[in-house]
């Protein structure tokens, strides 16, 4: 994983270098993408941001956010960091807006969508690119992540690597180990639900089932708990291509303009 690691440090640094940017913006979870990404940020030799967006946050998802900046100022003098608690901004949004049955969802995706625009704020403001922390599974697979809020990002550096591979990554680099021993999860539903519990399948099984549809297998090839995983990667993978395709323009013939 080490020459991973170094063509995604040079890719960041070459893309910031021909965009004319001074460095990186990172919302740092406390996650094991965002630890990995902001560390590869961070390796370019470039400006780095880490910035903690808490909203209605865990406590130990902030205190592994916190302790993984500290662990990068202390190797980087070029990494600083932004603490932004934005749960009174998110209540006040919550409290204009009008109440529906089963508005959870859209209340969380809210929660990642005033991220964004917090990041972006930063980034703008300093010339600097937001650098998006989805893997290849979550952006790819699942399409596990908001549309405009943590898809909202100016590049991916991570995004063609499994979370698998993703852990490969921060073993290497040496990320704390609070955090690539903590279990996924969006951090965005304000109580202990992991990647798994929302999904109900882990991402080595994702991981699994994202191989075989790609390579055309069908559910008929599976039973018991495979053909459980394959058929819940199938339906998340159809039902979110919206998020992963580009979005659809309805094309005018010249001959009726």
């Amino acid at each position: 994983m080490e020459q991973v690691v170094d063509h995604i440090v040079s890719w960041l640094k070459s893309y910031s270098e021909n965009s004319g940017t001074k460095g990186f913006v990172v919302g740092v979870s406390g996650g094991i993408d965002s630890a990995v990404t902001s560390y590869l940020c961070a390796l370019t030799g470039k400006p780095t941001i880490c910035v903690e967006m808490s909203i209605h946050q865990a406590e130990s998802q902030e205190n592994r956010a916190s302790l993984h900046i500290d662990a990068l100022q202390e190797k980087f003098a070029h990494v600083s960091r932004e603490n932004m608690d934005l749960t009174s901004t998110y209540d006040h949004i919550r409290g204009i807006l009008p109440s529906y049955d089963n508005d959870d969802l859209a209340l969380v995706n809210t929660r990642a969508r005033l991220r964004m625009t917090t990041l972006y704020y930063v980034a703008t403001s300093k010339g600097m690119l937001v650098a998006g922390t989805g893997n290849k599974v979550e952006d790819f697979g699942i399409g596990f992540y908001t549309k405009y809020g943590d898809g909202g990002v100016d590049l991916s550096p991570i995004a063609d690597l499994t979370k698998t591979e993703v852990y490969s990554v921060a073993k290497v680099l040496g990320v704390i180990s609070q955090i690539q021993i903590a279990p996924p999860t969006d951090g965005l539903w304000g109580d202990d639900r992991t990647d798994e519990d929302q999904i109900g399948a882990s991402y080595p099984e994702l991981e699994w089932a994202m191989e075989k549809y790609d390579a055309g297998e069908s559910a008929e090839s599976f039973e018991g708990r495979q053909l459980e995983v394959f058929q819940i990667y199938t339906r998340l993978h159809k039902a979110n291509q919206h998020k992963m395709l580009p979005i659809p323009v309805c094309e005018i013939p010249d001959r009726i303009k």
